[in-house]
């Protein structure tokens, strides 16, 4: 009699231990990898559109598209993604029930939505014909010339741009474009540049200019 239920539990414990490493080795059925890309379909020539927003709904996830209109994630069988990015129409489509694979790769074509404002212009005058009569009656004299040459000199310029802080946009397209540049390389060497022959035109180009004579000029 003991060993009878001793080998019954022996047996229902096997059975849950195989149930167990069964249900982790098989993967979930309902998870799928969406892989594609997104083009302009505007007109016939089809380009990708890179940083195009890809979100699941509803579900707080989502990506990006690199450079080249690429992108993947993991998704479910009846998700909603929706494609959104500026300048185009937003467009959501939603993941098939009936998948019997685990990847699901799609083209999605996205048209501008783009809005033309009617041109305005604005004038410290009344109209474009007083306009002209003060544009003509003005007297430009040598001094105002002459700031205005210093105002258009390049050291001038160079020193403003340097002091005007970049926006948001500015911001972050700098930080996608590093990001994608680094992802792009995952898992490989990076390319050198003792091999790129732009660089070395780059560097013949200062070598003739005499730029290394002048920074060692400088030194002394």
């Amino acid at each position: 009699m003991f060993k009878h239920l001793l080998r019954g539990s022996l047996f229902i414990l096997l059975f849950t231990l195989s149930l167990n490493v069964f249900g982790q080795e098989t993967p979930d059925s309902n998870l799928i990898q969406f892989s594609g890309m997104v083009l302009d379909g505007s007109d016939e020539n089809l380009y990708p559109i890179p940083y195009t927003n890809i979100l699941v709904k509803d579900k707080a996830r989502g990506t990006y598209t690199d450079l080249k209109g690429f992108f993947t994630i993991v998704v479910e069988k009846g998700d909603e993604i929706v494609f959104s990015t500026v300048g185009y129409r937003t467009v959501n489509i939603i993941i098939p029930d009936s998948l019997t694979d685990s990847r699901y790769s799609l083209v999605q074509l996205m048209s501008q939505d783009t809005i033309n404002l009617p041109e305005t212009v604005v004038f410290p005058w009344p109209s474009r014909d007083h306009f002209k009569l003060e544009f003509l009656a003005m007297d430009v004299s040598e001094q105002m010339q002459e700031r205005a040459t210093e105002n258009l000199a390049q050291d001038v310029l160079d020193r403003g741009f340097s002091l005007v802080s970049v926006d948001a946009n500015e911001s972050a397209d700098f930080y996608m474009r590093r990001q994608a540049a680094s992802n792009y390389y995952v898992g490989q060497t990076p390319p050198m540049n003792i091999f790129n022959p732009l660089a070395w035109k780059k560097f013949f180009d200062a070598w003739k200019r005499g730029d290394y004579k002048n920074k060692d000029k400088k030194k002394k």
